[in-house]
């Protein structure tokens, strides 16, 4: 959506980025009676903090099955306000979302197992302890049995990202990145299908891909755009 950068409060006459703040509550007197000015931007990036504090102190208290209702309806409502624009600017695919979309399906593969292994529980602590952080494990770490789980993770991830960016790209054109983008959509689709049954390498090929067309779009790189499609065609 397109909405206006700045708000103006009514009451004391502040005015503040609605960009940084995403609320329209004044930050100097607390008045929610203000307006919008300056130009229209587009605007996806929701002002939302990943915080698992809470679902830490759970796990540790119970189980992960006890604690995964509550868990990822807060994952689920981090990944719904989490976009990729920010007045009017592309921003790049970060890895505090990739964890959080994967410790959304680790934690659904431990819950709904009769007997999940220890490798499986501990990696969804893994993953919990450093998520909100920003942090995800190396594919080394990742257990064969949470492998297609970060397949389809970072597909689903990878693929509202890509839906941002065909978003600002309808605004900025770009004929040779969107072709490219539309090769990354292409393999997304195709680790959607297989459920997330790829290579790791493949998985992580995928976000390479992502974040190099973001560099070349906001850098002007062309080096980064002839490597996203070098990452892709190698997948072939």
């Amino acid at each position: 959506m397109e909405i206006r950068g700045e708000r103006e409060c009514k009451e004391c006459d502040h005015r503040w980025s609605y960009y940084e703040t995403g609320s329209v509550s004044c930050p100097q007197c607390g008045s929610l009676r203000s307006v919008g000015v300056g130009d229209r931007e587009r605007h996806t990036a929701m002002q939302v903090d990943l915080d698992l504090s809470a679902h830490r102190s759970a796990v540790g208290d119970g189980s992960i099955r006890d604690a995964a209702p509550a868990l990822k309806s807060d994952l689920r409502d981090y990944i719904r306000q989490t976009g990729y624009i920010r007045g009017g600017e592309l921003l790049p695919l970060g890895d505090t979302p990739l964890a959080a979309h994967e410790l959304l399906h680790a934690v659904d593969v431990v819950a709904r197992s009769n007997r999940p292994t220890d490798d499986e529980q501990f990696y969804v602590i893994t993953l919990l302890r450093r998520a909100d952080e920003g942090e995800r494990p190396d594919p080394d770490a990742v257990p064969d049995s949470m492998a297609d789980a970060r397949g389809l993770a970072y597909a689903e991830a990878i693929d509202a990202y890509c839906r941002d960016l065909s978003t600002w790209l309808d605004d900025n054109p770009n004929p040779e990145v969107r072709t490219t983008l539309e090769t990354l959509s292409n393999h997304r689709k195709r680790v959607e299908a297989l459920d997330g049954a790829v290579s790791l390498s493949e998985s992580e090929a995928l976000v390479a891909a992502a974040r190099e067309i973001h560099t070349a779009l906001v850098d002007d790189d062309l080096d980064a755009l002839a490597s996203a499609r070098d990452t892709l065609a190698a997948l072939f």
